[in-house]
This record gives structure tokens, sequence and C-alpha cells, in this order.
């Protein structure tokens, strides 16, 4: 069922109105960006990293490809993409909060990053592009504050090349109980407290843990990209779960 029929939907735990929540979630990313990439090392340890070297190698990308880098933010993913896809290819980075979209495009250009990446503000549920325009489209922890996910994945669907390939990189389940325990304690003990140590914002880390759990299980999630229109979906659960990779391809 899709999540766009309701005039309601989640932030957090709250029930907000459908048409509020990207308002919403923008202060929470607006708030967070500065320090978003020194908060993403804190909070995984460092792991994350090892998340996102696995989907870049999941992706297949080679020289000339076209890469959708949605919700990209500072350009973790961008930096790797643009240099797998060289001077002929193109990589997109697309945000739709501001503020990230900054502060990925000056860490990129900082790095010497310039020719073969864009920066588009986009809606990831309804991306401005032509159809049929990329090879690799990826998410990594975007999707989960998206407000109508099945819209999200159905515009990803329609801007993808025949052959081309989806990855959704998120937080889901864990599969074992004293994981979810552990984690729990974590994310709503020990995160929120970080945030207000590192970035003087709890309730951002707040709503990010919350947004955590309400975000599809790998099973849900997987039906989802099935009902969109792709074909050949899997999943890899990592860390016992708490990331899943999503693979789906359109033919």
């Amino acid at each position: 069922m899709s999540q766009g029929t309701d005039k309601s939907t989640h932030f957090g735990y709250k029930t907000v109105e459908a048409d509020q929540k990207a308002d919403m979630v923008a202060g929470v990313f607006h708030s967070v960006a500065a320090k978003y990439d020194i908060m993403n090392d804190v909070m995984s340890f460092g792991i994350h990293r090892m998340w996102k070297r696995f989907t870049i190698e999941s992706s297949g990308a080679r020289p000339g490809m076209k890469v959708l880098d949605l919700a990209g933010g500072t350009g973790d993913l961008t930096a790797k993409f643009s240099h797998l896809v060289g001077e002929r290819g193109q990589v997109t980075l697309a945000d739709i909060n501001d503020s990230m979209l900054k502060v990925g495009r000056e860490k990129l250009r900082d790095k010497g990053i310039v020719g073969n990446v864009n920066y588009v503000q986009a809606n990831a549920e309804a991306l401005p592009f032509p159809d049929n325009h990329f090879d690799i489209i990826t998410i990594a922890f975007g999707l989960r504050n998206v407000t109508d996910k099945d819209a999200a994945i159905r515009s990803m669907l329609r801007v993808l090349k025949p052959g081309g390939k989806l990855l959704i990189l998120e937080f889901s389940k864990p599969k074992h109980d004293l994981m979810r325990k552990i984690y729990d304690l974590y994310s709503f003990k020990i995160m929120p407290k970080m945030g207000a140590l590192i970035t003087q914002d709890a309730d951002s880390y707040e709503y990010l843990a919350e947004s955590i759990r309400m975000h599809p299980d790998q099973e849900t999630l997987k039906g989802m990209m099935v009902e969109a229109g792709f074909e050949q979906v899997d999943y890899t659960n990592m860390t016992d779960g708490i990331v899943a990779l999503h693979k789906g391809y359109k033919f």
C-alpha cells in the first residue's frame, strides 16, 4: 500500500501532517549538516565507511556510466563514484536539503573533485531527470526520511535505464534479540547525548533514532521494490541487520 494515500505520516514516533514532514526533516538536517561527517564517524565507530564501501563494490560502476547519488548529503559515495566512472562518466549528487548539498559541494571541491560531478536539489518522490537516464542509483541512509517511500522508489525506477541497478543502503532491523537490546540502548540513551555534546542538538538525534525504528524492515522494503517494478530484488544484512543493502534491477 502506498504511504502517500493518507494525509498523516510519521516524523519519528510522532504523527504529523504529510505535507509538513519534508520541512520538519529539513530542519533536522539544516541543524546537523555542518558536523554530519563527524557524527557519522563517532556514532558508528567508523563502521559506516565499511557499509558504504560494500555498496560501492556492489554497484558495478564502470568508466562512462551515469550515477545518481540520491540523498547524497556530504558526498561520500559521490567521491568514490567520481573516480570509478572517470572523465567520460557523470555523477549527480542530489539532495532535498540545501545545507547538506552545500556541505557536500564544498567537501568534494576541496578534494579536487570537480570535472564529472554535478549538484541538484531534488525531492526523491519526483526526481527532475529524464526517463531511462542513469545506469546506477544509490540512496544511502536517506529513504527513511522520505514521506512517500513508494513514490520515491517508483521515481527511481523511471529515471533508471533498462538494465540499471538501484542500491538502497539503510538502517534496518537487527536479526537477534541481544543485538536489538544493545542497539536500542545505544540509540535512545547514548546517541542523543552524543548529539547534544558534539552538535548541541539532542532532539535531531532522537528523531534519527526514531526514524530508523519506523522504517520498513528488510522483507517489507524488498516487497515495496518488487511492487514498484524492480526485478531480481535481494538484500544483504550487515552488522547483524542493523544496516541492510537492498539491490534491484530495471528490465
